[in-house]
């Protein structure tokens, strides 16, 4: 078994987390079925992250994104506000709890919303993958932290991102070979660069 995963995702998407739940039920995946459906009635942001991976995330060191047709920032606070309660949660290292590995899923309906192909960059004259992860696609817990330093070059290296992304057809092949991935990303210098509450 691998490592514990809290899986965040919205309602309509419920059926992809069943399905990486029946994959739980076989041993091939290991997680968390829980979920964060009501507030926590604290103005103290160090109580109510703690009071999440208390409560909901547990002893979990990878959350899985599910990224679907209603994950998007564009939605919302106040219709994104547990998922991103859920992944401000993952991305905290606080006492008592070290932060998690984020793998983002993308969803099949996302696919092309995301995946843009590649374009010539006009800096370096070198082609790159255009992928669009930003405010109509996803939360800014996750934007935030994928494209988070490019270091002065022209586009992102994995060794750029904290999150790791991952389409969902790829993922069911081999899931642990992901979570390993997301899992890993805590232990690497880029986790110094979180942001846990991005603007």
């Amino acid at each position: 078994m691998g490592h514990k995963c809290f899986i965040s995702f919205k309602k309509e998407d419920e059926s992809y987390k069943k399905t990486i739940q029946s994959w739980a039920d076989k041993n091939k995946v290991d997680m968390i079925d829980k979920s964060l459906d009501e507030p926590i009635n604290s103005t103290n942001e160090e109580y109510i992250m703690q009071k999440i991976r208390q409560d909901y995330l547990s002893d979990s060191t990878v959350t899985i994104f599910l990224i679907g047709n209603y994950s998007a920032e564009d939605l919302g606070h106040e219709e994104q506000k547990y998922i991103k309660r859920e992944l401000q949660a993952s991305l905290y290292n606080g006492v008592g709890n070290s932060r998690s590995g984020i793998l983002g899923v993308v969803l099949p309906q996302m696919y092309e919303k995301i995946y843009k192909g590649s374009y010539q960059c006009s800096r370096c004259g070198g082609t790159h993958n255009w992928v669009a992860i930003r405010d109509n696609t996803v939360i800014k817990e996750f934007s935030a932290n994928y494209y988070l330093n490019s270091r002065g070059k022209c586009s992102y290296t994995e060794d750029d991102r904290y999150c790791v992304l991952v389409k969902w057809d790829e993922f069911k092949k081999t899931p642990n070979d992901y979570i390993e991935q997301a899992f890993n990303k805590r232990s690497q210098s880029i986790a110094d660069d979180v942001v846990v509450y991005p603007k």
